[in-house]
């Protein structure tokens, strides 16, 4: 698994396997999910990382 991360562009790649993409496909509103020929899932594209919630910023408070 490779991350990258671009700071001017706030985005964020996450590639979880190597191959060449064949199609992507919007799975929510900044979130883009890469496939392959053979319909395996190569890596997803998300937008405006800062401005998401952290996943500290999710843990409920007891």
């Amino acid at each position: 698994m490779k991350i990258e991360f671009d700071p001017q562009a706030d985005a964020a790649y996450l590639e979880l396997i190597e191959g060449v993409v064949e199609r992507s496909e919007q799975i929510e509103p900044g979130i883009t999910a890469d496939f392959d020929t053979q319909r395996r899932l190569l890596g997803f594209e998300i937008l405006y990382v800062s401005k998401r919630p952290s996943l500290e910023s999710s843990k409920k408070v007891a």
